[in-house]
C-alpha cells in the first residue's frame, strides 16, 4: 500500500482499495479504448468540480452538522472501544453522524500539509471510511461516506419543518419575556422584523447553494464567495457561536438547579461552593462522558424532542397563569430605550439556525419546498416566542428574570415540570453542540496514530472545562445571550448571507435584490454594534457589582 504523502492523505486507505485497484487494472486492460479513457477524463473533471469546495478545513463540518438534520436509529459507544482498532487513526468511528449521509470525498490537499516524518499519519478526521478507488468513485458520481449502509437524503417536508423548528426553538424561548421587559411592548416588533429578515437571508443561502455544483454547507458558500479565507472565517464564527451556546447551557443548568435546591452547598478543602457553583461543576461532570461518546446518534435522537420540550414549558407557563392563579395583571412598559439593545441581542439569538439550514436544504427530497419549510419554521417559532414573551411579561412585569422558569412559584407541580424539562434538555444537546468544534480541532492535530486518541480526549475535555470556567466567570444568562445574539448571530444570520449572495451572484442579482441585501447588512451591522456594546457594558457593570 502506498503510504507516501499524497493528495488523499486526509483519508484512510484499506485493503479493499488494493483489491479494487487490481480489478480496475484488469478492466482497463480488457477495455483499453479511447472512448473509455475519454469518459473517465470527463467524469474525473466533474467529480473534481463537485468536490472542489470541501477540500479545506473544516472537512468535518457537513457530518457534524448533520447531527441536527434528522432522527437516526440510535446506537452508542465510547472513545477507545475495541472497534477503534480497525481504524488505527480514528478517535471516532464514521458512525458519528446523525444519519449516514452521502458525502462527496474530495481528492485534494488538506489545509495543513503533513511533514515527511508524518507520512504514516492518518487524519484525526477519521469519520470518513476507506476512500474508494477513483474508478469506483466516478461510476457513482459521488462517494458515499458511511461506516454502514448509507441512508439516502430524502427528507420530507414535515421532517424538514420539525428539524428546522428544533434548530430554531431552543433555550432562547426562556428569555423572550426578559427581552420584552428590556425592550418594552414596542420592542416586540424587533422579533417580527428579525423573523422576516432571517427568512429572507435563508432564501439567499439557498440561492448561493444552487449557484454552482458541490456547495452543501455554510463554509462551502463562504469559500465560493471569498475563497479559503472566507471558508475559514465563516467556520470560526459558526464554531464560536456553538461554543458560546455551550456556555449558556452551563449557566442555564446552574441557575435552574439552584432554584430547585437553593440550600445546596459543599465545603471542599476549606473552599465553600454555593449552589450555583456546585451545580455548574456537577453539570460539567455529567456532560463530560457524553462528549466522549463515539456515536452521538442516541443523543441526537433524544434531542429531537427539543420541540416538545419548548412546547411543554410554554404550556406550563400558560397553565400557571390561568389555572394556578398567578394571572396576567402586569401592564408593562411601552418602550424602554435604555435597555432596548439587550432586547436586540436576545431576539437575534432566537433565530440562530442558519448554520444548519444548508444541511436541511440539501437533505430534502423536494428542494423546491425549502421556502415553504422556512416559512413554516419561522412562522411557528415566532408565534411561540411572541406568545411566551407576552405571557411571561404580563405575569411577572418588571420582576421578570433572564429565564422565566426562575420566576415561577416553586411549590407548583407545573413549575417542577417546566424546570426539570429545562434542566434535562441541555444535557442531550451539549455534546451535539460541542462536538463540531472538537472535530474541527482534531482535524488539525499533527500527531502520530498512537497519540490521536489521547489528543482527542484532551481537546474535548479542555473544551468542556473551558465552558465551565467562562460560565462561572460571566454567570449572566440574559446578558450573555444578548452578547451572542448581537456579536455572532447577527453575522451568521443577517450579514454574511447577504455578503456571500452579493459576491457569488454579482452581476446576476437584480437591483432590488442588491438593495435589499445592502439594507439587511446595514440593519445587521447597526444592531450588532449597538447590541454588543450594550451587552458588554452591562456585563462589566454586573461584574463590578
Amino acid at each position: 500500500m502506498n503510504n507516501s504523502v499524497s493528495d488523499n492523505s486526509f483519508y484512510i486507505e484499506s485493503d479493499e482499495e488494493d483489491e479494487e485497484k487490481e480489478l480496475n487494472k484488469g478492466e482497463a486492460d480488457a477495455d483499453g479504448n479511447d472512448s473509455d479513457s475519454s469518459n473517465f477524463s470527463n467524469d474525473n473533471q466533474q467529480a473534481n468540480k463537485l468536490s472542489s469546495h470541501s477540500i479545506a478545513w473544516p472537512q468535518s463540518y457537513r457530518q457534524s452538522m448533520d447531527l441536527y438534520s434528522s432522527v437516526p436509529s440510535p446506537s452508542i459507544g465510547f472513545l477507545g472501544t475495541p472497534s477503534l482498532s480497525r481504524l488505527s487513526s480514528s478517535f471516532l468511528s464514521s458512525s458519528l453522524t446523525r444519519r449516514h449521509t452521502p458525502e462527496t470525498i474530495p481528492s485534494a490537499k488538506p489545509l495543513l500539509q503533513p511533514t515527511a516524518d508524518e507520512a504514516q499519519r492518518r487524519s484525526s478526521h477519521a469519520l470518513l471510511p476507506p476512500i474508494p478507488s477513483r474508478r469506483s468513485m466516478l461510476k457513482k458520481d459521488s462517494v458515499k461516506v458511511s461506516h454502514e449502509v448509507p441512508i439516502p437524503r430524502h427528507c420530507s417536508y414535515g421532517q424538514a419543518v420539525v428539524n428546522g423548528i428544533n434548530v430554531l426553538c431552543g433555550v432562547g424561548i426562556l428569555s423572550t419575556p426578559y427581552a420584552a421587559k428590556q425592550g418594552g411592548w414596542l420592542g416586540l416588533s424587533i422579533l417580527l422584523i428579525f423573523a422576516i429578515l432571517s427568512f429572507y437571508t435563508g432564501i439567499l443561502l439557498r440561492a448561493c447553494l444552487d449557484s454552482e455544483p458541490g456547495l452543501e454547507t455554510y463554509p462551502d458558500v463562504g469559500q465560493a464567495a471569498f475563497g479559503t479565507t472566507g471558508r475559514i472565517a465563516i467556520s470560526v464564527i459558526l464554531y464560536a457561536e456553538l461554543y458560546a451556546c455551550c456556555i449558556e447551557y452551563i449557566i442555564l443548568e446552574s441557575d435552574n438547579l439552584s432554584s430547585l435546591f437553593p440550600n445546596a452547598h459543599l465545603s471542599l478543602g476549606g473552599i465553600e461552593l454555593d449552589s450555583h457553583v456546585l451545580f455548574a461543576l456537577l453539570t460539567t461532570l455529567a456532560v463530560l462522558p457524553t462528549v466522549w461518546l463515539r456515536d452521538l446518534s442516541i443523543l441526537s435522537y433524544i434531542s429531537a424532542g427539543g420541540v416538545i420540550a419548548s412546547v411543554l414549558v410554554s404550556l406550563c407557563l400558560l397553565w400557571i397563569g390561568l389555572v394556578d392563579g398567578v394571572g396576567f395583571e402586569h401592564k408593562g412598559t411601552p418602550l424602554n430605550l435604555a435597555t432596548l439593545p439587550v432586547a436586540l441581542g436576545v431576539y437575534g439569538y432566537c433565530y440562530s439556525g442558519h448554520a444548519v439550514f444548508p444541511n436541511i436544504y440539501t437533505s430534502m427530497a423536494n428542494r423546491n419546498q425549502f421556502p415553504a419549510v422556512l416559512l413554516a419554521c419561522f412562522g411557528i417559532c415566532t408565534a411561540l416566542y411572541a406568545g411566551v414573551a407576552v405571557m411571561g411579561y404580563t405575569m411577572f412585569g418588571d420582576a421578570t428574570l433572564s429565564q422565566f422558569t426562575l420566576n415561577l412559584p416553586p411549590d407548583l407541580v407545573a413549575t417542577k415540570v417546566a424546570v426539570w424539562t429545562t434542566v434535562v434538555n441541555p444535557f442531550t444537546k451539549y455534546a451535539l453542540t460541542i462536538s463540531p468544534i472538537a472535530m474541527s480541532l482534531e482535524e488539525l492535530i499533527p500527531s502520530t496514530n498512537a497519540k490521536s486518541y489521547l489528543y482527542s480526549i484532551l481537546i474535548r475535555t479542555g473544551l468542556v472545562i473551558s465552558t465551565l470556567v467562562v460560565g462561572l466567570s460571566v454567570p449572566f444568562f440574559g446578558l450573555v445571550m444578548s452578547l451572542i445574539g448581537s456579536l455572532l448571530t447577527m453575522l451568521v444570520t443577517l450579514i454574511l448571507p447577504c455578503a456571500c449572495f452579493l459576491r457569488i451572484l454579482r452581476g446576476k442579482a437584480s437591483s432590488l435584490q442588491a438593495t435589499l441585501c445592502i439594507a439587511v447588512i446595514t440593519v445587521g451591522a447597526a444592531s450588532s454594534v449597538y447590541g454588543t456594546y450594550s451587552a458588554l457594558s452591562k456585563i462589566i457593570e454586573s461584574l463590578n457589582q
